[in-house]
């Protein structure tokens, strides 16, 4: 599937980072990693760190797929409240899976930091918008809900709301940890980092074949390359699917903006937070550190890459309608637009684990608008798992729950 349709602002930005070759020879290694964005980028550094033997492959460019249309809005709010959550998956499990994507955000801030590597990664504040009045009632509970777990998180009214920013809603959760940055770079950074570190990187190279028995796999690819491993790691984003018996979620087309560069913000408040809202779908908003803004949402069914490519201009359109009743002191112009497809699950919880019908397989399925996080999320569970050592968290995230 092509995952994305019109031109995406991260690889316009950052050019040809790294190139990494295609797999030519046969080889073995402890685990393969499907997938060169920023789930497979993030589990392979954890595996080099922790003395695994792996290799990643990518039928595209590394970085090529959802990775280059992510808005990367780093949050720890799955897509589900935390208060309809807990009615779903049970208030441990609930309250279990906000404080890991919290703690993912300041993990990656630790990594971007020992890494050295500029990638755009900035702290920020979220604003989640009560997008009705039947929401204000919502977002109290939440509210609520957050703080008994610790989760800093502050209550605006709609005085509140009006005396920081050029729009009026009736109530706002305001929260404290929250993220951007460049996902096209770090991708290419920890890719980087893991090829000096001995792990071996291979894109434009598709896997056509995959033999599973209870000793290993052995996976053959499109040069007819054979590859023996003791275990398979899916890290191919929405593509995962297709390894699975099972379909775990449904697909959906986001569509997104970025504007020219431009030196002010009048109506955004002092530090341009994060912004969402509480519809289903939700529009969301931030900016980048050349001064521009990005903004993302339009989202509906998918159903074919032509629609979705045929539909990009109307939905820029009201994404910029919508941007002029938020901001109409700001003057945007547009200057890339994008759409890309992903899966949402009826919880909004990723799967991250063993895979339920095949030996000696592993998926890492970030599914949903926060799957940065839950890639990091994803990376210390498989580690474990990988090393044999028990992770409580595996629960949480396991298929057939």
């Amino acid at each position: 599937m092509d995952l994305r349709s019109g031109e995406a602002f991260w690889p316009i930005k950052d050019g040809l980072l790294n190139t990494y070759p295609a797999l030519k020879q046969d080889t073995r290694c402890d685990v393969v990693i499907i997938g060169a964005g920023i789930t497979g980028a993030l589990i392979a550094y954890h595996l080099l760190e922790a003395g695994v033997n792996a290799i990643v492959l990518d039928k595209r460019e590394a970085a090529a797929g959802s990775t280059s249309v992510s808005t990367a809005l780093l949050q720890y709010e799955v897509d589900t409240p935390l208060v309809d959550l807990i009615d779903m998956v049970g208030k441990d499990h609930a309250e279990r899976s906000y404080l890991l994507c919290r703690d993912a955000i300041l993990k990656i801030e630790a990594l971007v930091q020992k890494l050295g590597v500029e990638c755009s990664f900035k702290r920020k504040k979220s604003l989640y918008l009560a997008s009705t009045e039947d929401d204000v009632d919502l977002l109290k509970r939440e509210h609520a809900a957050r703080q008994a777990i610790g989760i800093e998180v502050d209550f605006l009214s709609e005085a509140d709301i009006a005396a920081r920013f050029t729009f009026k809603y009736s109530a706002a959760l305001l929260s404290y940890t929250a993220a951007q940055l460049d996902p096209f770079r770090l991708t290419h950074v920890l890719l980087t980092k893991c090829v000096e570190g001995g792990l071996c990187v291979y894109d434009r190279t598709t896997v056509t074949k995959i033999d599973y028995a209870p000793q290993g796999v052995t996976l053959t690819t499109d040069r007819n390359v054979t590859i023996h491993a003791k275990k398979v790691i899916f890290a191919a984003g929405y593509e995962s699917q297709d390894y699975l018996k099972e379909s775990v979620m449904t697909f959906s087309s986001s569509y997104a903006f970025v504007s020219e560069p431009m030196d002010a913000y009048p109506g955004w408040g002092e530090d341009q937070c994060l912004i969402w809202e509480s519809a289903h779908p939700y529009i969301y908003l931030r900016t980048t550190e050349d001064g521009r803004i990005l903004m993302g949402g339009e989202d509906d069914p998918f159903d074919g890459i032509n629609p979705r490519t045929q539909r990009l201009p109307h939905k820029v359109k009201t994404l910029q309608e919508r941007f002029r009743t938020l901001f109409p002191l700001i003057d945007l112009d547009v200057a890339y637009a994008w759409a890309g497809t992903f899966g949402e699950t009826k919880d909004g919880l990723a799967y991250i684990g063993a895979g339920p019908d095949e030996p000696n397989t592993y998926f890492a399925l970030g599914y949903g608008g926060n799957g940065i996080t839950y890639s990091l999320v994803a990376a210390e569970i498989l580690r474990d798992l990988i090393l044999g050592q028990p992770n409580p968290d595996t629960e949480i995230f396991r298929f057939g729950r």
